[in-house]
């Protein structure tokens, strides 16, 4: 059975700094590419960073660029997401999950883990 734990969220003022962590269970982690996603009150599930099967080719939203980094070790079937110089329009609950190919629905949905950034 597929299973996806985020962890690591919590409360933060602005410009601190959170590292998230995501982990699966159930699938061949390490080949899956695999996204973080957030979703603030009121607003869609975005696409927040991506990261490829061996690591070797991240992609971030433009509001998070140089901001966020994503990494992954495929010996803990873990993906993280370190953030700094958080903001308050960082709030929101992150996910995160497997990219399958197309034609395929995504793996069930962990959880999240809820990042306020507020002072």
């Amino acid at each position: 059975q597929v299973q996806i734990a985020e962890s690591g969220g919590g409360l933060v003022q602005p410009g601190g700094s959170l590292r998230l962590s995501c982990v699966g269970s159930g699938f061949t982690f390490s080949l899956y590419p695999m996204t973080w996603y957030r979703q603030a009150p009121g607003k869609e599930r975005e696409l927040v960073a991506g990261i490829s099967r061996a690591g070797g080719n991240t992609n971030y939203a433009e509001s998070v660029k140089g901001r966020f980094t994503v990494s992954r070790d495929n010996a803990k079937n873990t993906v993280y997401l370190q953030m700094n110089s958080l903001k308050p329009e960082d709030t929101a609950v992150y996910y995160c999950n497997a990219d399958r190919p197309k034609g395929y629905d995504p793996f069930s949905w962990g959880q999240g883990t809820q990042v306020t950034v507020s002072a």
